[in-house]
């Protein structure tokens, strides 16, 4: 295996792994108030109250990011190997780049499940929004690129090799 005969799609699916893996450390829900008094008094919380990364933030934020570096290494180690790729490697890119999108969508629309209903109800009476944060929009842009770079690896592998059938 040589690395530069890894083709640039595979190289974006592993930078959309690193990234992504990366973005779970970085700030994924952030609670925030419009209120001065009430945004003044989450400053002064401790940060793992307001702040939450990937790991927990829930399964749908910590899911994806891994998904997104396993496919991204199997693309660049696995990419150039005849058998692997007959065998439907690009195609299996593709489901997991998909499912990880899908994950981080659906994680984005649970966002505020990550607290219980009563926490839920008291942020809400406090004016106090649950929003995302760099980390999450990171991550999205990771599955993003990851499902490009998984299209234009199965069209990559339907021209050398053909459809299989």
């Amino acid at each position: 295996m040589s690395l530069r005969q890894v083709p640039w799609w595979q190289w974006l699916g592993f930078g959309a792994g690193i990234v992504a893996f990366v973005a779970m450390f970085l700030p994924w829900t952030a609670l925030q108030a419009a209120d001065p008094e009430v945004a003044e008094a989450l400053r002064e919380l401790p940060a793992g109250d307001v702040v939450r990364t990937a790991w927990h933030s829930g399964f749908f934020a910590w899911a994806a990011p891994i998904l997104l570096l396993v496919a991204g290494v199997a693309a660049v180690v696995f990419g150039q190997s005849r058998v692997a790729r007959v065998n439907g490697l690009p195609h299996l890119w593709l489901i997991v780049a998909v499912l990880s999108l899908l994950l981080l969508v659906l994680g984005w629309w649970l966002i505020d499940w990550q607290f219980s209903e009563d926490q839920r109800g008291v942020l809400q009476a406090g004016g106090v929004s649950i929003e995302p944060a760099l980390g999450r929009f990171l991550g999205l842009a990771a599955a993003v690129a990851s499902v490009a770079g998984s299209v234009f690896d199965v069209r990559a592998a339907r021209a050398r090799y053909g459809a299989k059938r």
